[in-house]
This record gives C-alpha cells, structure tokens and sequence, in this order.
C-alpha cells in the first residue's frame, strides 16, 4: 500500500487531518483486535509487529508443522517437537578385574532378569563397546589381506607399467628416435635430416636433444675435470699478462691521454663523449643514471660507449665448477650429564659380534596355548587407556638406545578381516559378562578423546522431557543403583547372584525394569491380575471373525483418550502392536512426539558431494512416567536372604581360641613377675 507524508511522521491515535489522496489515510484498528490504532497504510507494516498475529513456529525449518499467535511462540519452545535436547552424561565402566572371576561367571551362567538393572545396562554397554573396537587397530599384525585387493592392485600396476611403456615407446616413435634394424646413416644423412622442416615433432626433437646432451656433459664432467682444471690455469695467465700489459700502456699514454681529453672535450655528458658513464655514475645518482641510459641508450651502442651484449667470455659457464664432496654432519653431543646404565659399559674391543633382528615370542607359536579375544583385546585396550600406549610398543630407553618390544598372540579366529570389530570377531563363540556392574563418573582429569570405556547416553528428547529424564535416570537410578537402588546379598563376591528392588514411586506400586528392545529402562505399574482370567468383558482371547483384541473394537476417541496417559516409552511401544494403534498414536506426535530431519549424502557426477535432507521423522522418546519423589518398597531384609543363603556356610569352633590382643598381654606379665 502506498505510504503517505504525513502518516510516516504521525503517532496520534486521534489524528483529525483530512484524509487526502497524497497526503494522508483513515485510522483503523487492528483487525487482530490487539488494540494498536493506526493509518490504513501502516497495515503491512503492523502485521511485522502484532502479538496476535498467526506465524510459522521458529523451528519451521527444522520440521516443527504448528502456527500460532505470535505471542505464544516462547511458550512454545518449551513444548516444540522439533526443539530437541540431546543427554550428554557420560560415565566409564571398567572390565572385569581377575578377582571378582567367579561373580561375573556366576552371573554370566544364571537366567537374565529384567529386575537385574545392574547387569542389564552392563551387558547394553558391553555390546556398544564390543562394536566400537576394531580389530585392525589393536592388532595390526593379525589382519588378513585382501586377496581380491592384492589382484586388483598386481593388475593395476602392470596394466600401469604397459601403459607407460606404451607412452614411452610411442614418444620415441614421435619424436623419430625409434632405432630400425636397417643400415646406420652417415653424418651427411643426419645433418639433412636434423635441417629438414617436414620431420614430425622437430620442435620436441630439439628439446630432446638438449636434454640428452646435458646429460651426456654431467656424464662426462668427472673425465674431463683436469682437462678443464689445466684450461683455467691457461686463461688466468693469460689474463694475468694481459692486465700487465694494459698497465704499462697506460703509464705509457697517460700525458697524451690528457691532452686529448682536453682537446675533444671530454668534461660533457653527451653520449659522443668518451667516460661519459664513468663520470656519471660519479656525479649523478642511480635514479638519473638509468633515466640517462633509458633515453640515450641507442646512441651509446652506436658511440661505443655501451656494449650491445654481454662478452662471451664473461659468460657464466658451468665447466668451471667443481664438484663438491657431500658430507654428513652429526650434529647431536652427547651431555655431559648423561650417564650410561651399568650393563652398557662395556669394552668395546671385547664387544661380541651381534646382529639385528627381531626379538619376540614367534618361535614359540606352537607352544603358545590359545587365547581369549575378547580378554586380550580388552587388556590392550585398557593398557593403553591407563598407560599412554600398547603392551608392545617402541620406548626409548635413554638418549641413545631404543627398546622395541614385540608381542605374539595365539586366536582361534585369527587372522581378521579389516574391518572387523570385537563385536564380529564373537558374535557366535562369547555370551559372558566382561565389563563391571558398577560405574565411575568422568573427571576432567580423565581423557575422553582416546577412552574405549567411557560411555555417553546420547538419547534425544524434548526440551520440557529432559529434566525428568536426567533425574530419574541418571540422578536416582544409576548413580545410586550398586547397594542403595538396588541391593545384593554381601556374599555377591563368592558368586552368589541374590538382588532385590528397595525403591518404587511413592504413591504407586511399580517397579524399574529393563527394556532390551528400547534398551533404556522403563516403569511398570504392579497391576492385579486381568479380568479376563475370571471371563470378564477384557478376556485375552482374539475375535477370530475380524481377528481384533478387545482393545482394539473401542472406538477411536476412547483409545486417544487412553493413550493420552501413557508415557512417551509406552506409546513407542504402542505404535508397533497393529496398524489401527499406530494410526492412532499418530495423532498424539505433535502433542507428545519430536521430529527431526534425516540427511543423506549426495554425490555428483563431477566429483563433489552435498548434504541433502531426505524426509522428517517423528518418533516418541524413550521418558517414562516422571516421578517426583521414591518410597521403599516392603521387601524383606538382606539378613533373611543369609538364612537361606547357599554361599552362607557356618563355622562351627569347639575348642578354645585365643583372642587378638592375648598374644600382647602374656609377654607384659612376664615381665611384671620377672622384675618381681
């Protein structure tokens, strides 16, 4: 709308100037009804500004589909699906040490129960960090080769090596330096043939030619070295008595000299002038001495007060070189405050004779018993997580010597592909437990970059889920699960596998298992037993006519409204029973799902490669119900566990035995009846 005058410049909401054409407009209310009053031209620009107005959420581009009052957009965000937050805590969990063997195998022989959150969420870190270490990084020696790869490199390189040959053959062809088998021509034949302009590739021939011919020279320069020494000598003889005789005919010629200067005035600096150069450079500075050489630099050639071109025999010329002898230098001393470790002084005129070789344990390969992958492979790893480096690694000793260390492995499912990881290498041979049951937090002090062992959970949920989460999860179960969460019996160290649930919500019955298909742990309430058990209207039993579960034949909006209780957990689960229940959590996303884009990587038929979003996916995160605040449970005492416990064995004593501190008090009345 076309903005007028006077309405640019007035605020009034009681504006009483006449409404003119090209001077100003009518005042009108926001249609909105936010209560702003303004000119009808201003109405564009208002709708910028209007709390009431309806707008695209923020997060549009990253998938969020709801508009809403302009007002409302910050509440939103709280609850925005597409305003997602993703769990960074992080902990380490560390393989089993060799003195808690029989726990671990104890647990590792016993059925998997839900219930057991402890071993649960060990055997889920487990798996993810089976898949993380390769094996080509842990045991490079071990890796089988490709023999696919070794025929395609063997075949690459000689159809490499045909095609240079070929490429050099055909050059020669070109250039006309193939050799015939036929009569060798004279020198008469090749100097036509050298002069002749109809030969292909004459300029290519002279290229050649130079290039084989400084060949031929740096060939030849160590023969022809005193012969080119004896040459300089001569030259700087003759120069010698040269300079000598110009010296003499100098003196000779000085007095006529001097009258001839003054005679053909030689003071100018014309360029007809003899010294003309000298005395300029004398008197004038260098900027005036190349604009005098710029102008006059023609007539000066024609005087002969400047040479056309350089002398040949002030050329540079490479047959005065010498060559020069190459030597290393060893730059490094040794410090005066070194001092040699008592097993290498020794006289080295007494020195046995000894060789280089590779030191190991490979001659005894056929003794070596066979060895656990998974064991070994976590020893390598925690070697280099606690020390810095591998078991068998390079180490210098001192400043001077260099220990290598080699290490031979026998494995039943050696050697490995390259891109296996431990995950493949046991996918059908291990089924134990190997990493700890209990946690540690990450310090700073601890490197996470190179850690094989530290976790993070790394789940993604809505902004207004993320704070149950980290504090149901993380605050209350896992880091209080190992004796207060959760208890074991105190005989868990000879391998008895008792445990039992302390806590539940407080104001419900339920209790905190486990989801393997999830993998996260959800809440499930203790509900009584179904009424379809006693034939109630809920019976389990299908309806074989339109194959339905009695769930199923309620209508749509009681099912939303069901469904409306449910954690985000549950309604994952929901979705994959039927069709007609994922229709139906369908339309819960917005309200209670998050969405996200899905990239793939395009690659073009140039070369390059672009990152392109494929679809949006809405799904519903892993939270289960919140809770506020935890209760015991109305569990039995650890100490009726060890009435009937098998690891409990009693030890009956008879005879008398002696206390600790008996020993003490024998010896003090001794001596109290010896000074007697």
């Amino acid at each position: 709308m076309h903005r007028h005058e006077h309405c640019d410049k007035c605020y009034n909401i009681d504006c009483q100037v006449p409404v003119q054409i090209s001077m100003s407009c009518a005042i009108v209310k926001c249609d909105k009804n936010c209560g702003a009053i303004f000119h009808m031209c201003k109405k564009e620009e208002h709708q910028l500004l209007c709390p009431n107005e309806m707008v695209p959420c923020f997060n549009v581009i990253n998938g969020c589909p709801l508009t809403m009052p302009r007002h409302r957009l910050a509440q939103h965000l709280q609850f925005c699906p597409a305003s997602m937050v993703c769990c960074s805590q992080e902990w380490i969990r560390w393989p089993v040490s060799e003195t808690e063997l029989t726990f671990y195998k104890k647990i590792s022989e016993s059925p998997l129960t839900e219930v057991n959150l402890d071993v649960s969420l060990a055997l889920r870190d487990q798996e993810l960090l089976f898949q993380s270490i390769k094996m080509k990084d842990v045991f490079p020696e071990l890796i089988a080769e490709d023999s696919a790869l070794q025929d395609v490199s063997a075949r690459a390189s000689s159809a490499a090596e045909k095609a240079r040959c070929a490429l050099v053959w055909g050059e020669f062809k070109e250039n006309g330096c193939m050799r015939t088998e036929g009569k060798e021509q004279s020198q008469k034949e090749r100097d036509v043939l050298a002069k002749s302009k109809d030969v292909a590739g004459i300029q290519r021939h002279n290229s050649w030619e130079k290039i084989f011919k400084e060949n031929m020279d740096a060939c030849e320069q160590p023969r022809n070295l005193s012969k080119s020494q004896e040459r300089g000598r001569e030259r700087e003889k003759q120069e010698t008595a040269n300079c000598q005789g110009e010296t003499r005919v100098s003196h000779l010629s000085q007095g006529s000299a001097a009258a001839v200067t003054n005679t053909t005035g030689a003071t100018g600096f014309a360029p007809w002038n003899d010294g003309v150069l000298e005395r300029l450079s004398k008197e004038a500075n260098i900027a005036e001495y190349n604009m005098y050489l710029a102008h006059n630099g023609a007539m000066l050639i024609n005087f002969g007060q400047l040479a056309a071109c350089t002398p040949r025999e002030k050329d540079f010329v490479y047959g005065n070189l010498e060559p020069i002898e190459v030597k290393s230098v060893h730059t490094f001393n040794i410090p005066t405050s070194y001092r040699a470790k008592r097993h290498y002084l020794r006289d080295p005129a007494r020195k046995p004779v000894s060789r280089h070789q590779g030191v190991g344990t490979a001659e005894l390969q056929e003794d070596l018993p066979m060895i656990d992958e998974v064991e070994a492979t976590l020893l390598c790893c925690l070697e280099k997580e606690l020390k810095g480096h591998l078991i068998s690694e390079t180490v210098g000793l001192d400043g001077l010597y260099v220990s290598t260390g080699t290490q031979t492995y026998n494995f039943a499912s050696a050697p490995f592909k390259a891109d296996a990881s431990l995950a493949d290498v046991i996918a059908d041979t291990h089924h134990g437990l190997y990493v700890n049951i209990e946690t540690e937090s990450v310090t700073r002090r601890h490197n996470k970059t190179s850690s094989a062992f530290s976790y993070m959970c790394g789940r993604f949920f809505r902004r207004d889920e993320f704070c149950w989460h980290f504090r149901n999860v993380h605050s209350d179960i896992q880091a209080s699960l190992s004796g207060w969460f959760q208890q074991r019996c105190p005989l868990a160290y000879l391998g008895c596998t008792f445990n039992q649930t302390r806590f539940q919500p407080a104001g419900h019955t339920g209790t905190v298992t486990f989801c393997q298909d999830a993998g996260a742990l959800v809440l499930q309430p203790d509900t009584p037993l179904s009424t379809g058990e006693r034939g109630g209207p809920f019976s389990s039993q299908m309806n074989t006519e339109h194959n339905q579960d009695p769930l199923s034949r309620l209508p749509l909006e009681i099912l939303q409204h069901i469904a409306g209780y449910l954690d985000s957990l549950t309604l994952a689960q929901l979705s994959q029973v039927s069709p007609l229940m994922r229709e139906m959590c369908a339309t819960l996303l917005q309200e209670r799902g998050m969405v996200s884009l899905k990239w793939e990587r395009k690659t073009y038929s140039q070369g390059g490669s672009s990152w392109k979003c494929r679809k949006k996916v809405w799904e519903f995160s892993s939270l289960f119900s919140p809770v506020d605040r935890w209760s015991f449970r109305n569990t039995p005492s650890v100490s009726d566990h060890l009435k009937t416990c098998f690891f409990y064995q009693k030890e009956m004593c008879t005879g008398p035995v002696a206390l600790v501190c008996l020993g003490e008090v024998q010896p003090q009345k001794e001596r109290a009846n010896h000074q007697k």
